[in-house]
């Protein structure tokens, strides 16, 4: 059995994060049943999101956090 989440399920609740611009750059987040954190971007939700485990999901916002992705 598979540990990776289930990205598809109609019911998800996707929020917009705080640090999307009024621009068009804009993510949205959300929680898999598996403890995954999912991230797509909205101007394209078909291609599906990225998941990450608490472990990156931690780096990942710290990145985000101290403008290190910034450009």
């Amino acid at each position: 059995m598979s540990n990776a989440p289930r990205t598809g399920l109609p019911s998800r609740q996707w929020r917009k994060s705080s640090y999307s611009t009024g621009t068009g750059n804009c993510v949205e987040i959300a929680s898999s049943p598996e403890g995954f954190r999912l991230v797509r971007d909205t101007k394209d939700r078909e291609r599906g999101p990225l998941a990450l485990d608490t472990g990156s999901w931690r780096a990942f916002i710290d990145t985000v956090r101290t403008g290190r992705l910034d450009s």
